[in-house]
């Protein structure tokens, strides 16, 4: 199950979410599958691109955020912090924070 697409903001890319515990990166112009990011052990609900398109946000059923780095292809970090699931991401405008909304019921503010 895809729940979740998204271009990135320079067109390049598109990735999308799955129930199956991963984020598939897509050529954004051809539609071509490119690779795969794996790490979560549940869900990823929804992903977000940095406005610059280097970094893609991932939240999860099992209660965190991952910040993916899309040149080297690789985790850059995990964000902990929320006691439940992670529903929604954003990244701000000037690409120095992100924003995650969770089951939890707070949202959480997360400078890059």
């Amino acid at each position: 199950l895809v729940n979740h697409v998204q271009f990135s903001p320079d067109t390049f890319f598109i990735a999308s979410a799955s129930f199956d515990k991963s984020i598939k990166i897509w050529n954004g112009h051809t539609g071509e599958f490119l690779f795969n990011f794996r790490g979560h052990v549940g869900p990823v609900y929804q992903i977000g691109w940095s406005p610059d398109s280097r970094l893609l946000l991932s939240g999860s059923k099992d209660t965190t955020l991952k910040c993916w780095n899309i040149k080297v292809k690789r985790l850059m970090f995990e964000l902990p912090g929320h006691a439940d699931e992670v529903y929604c991401v954003d990244w701000s405008p000037d690409g120095e924070k992100a924003v995650s909304g969770s089951k939890d019921r707070r949202l959480r503010i997360w400078k890059n």
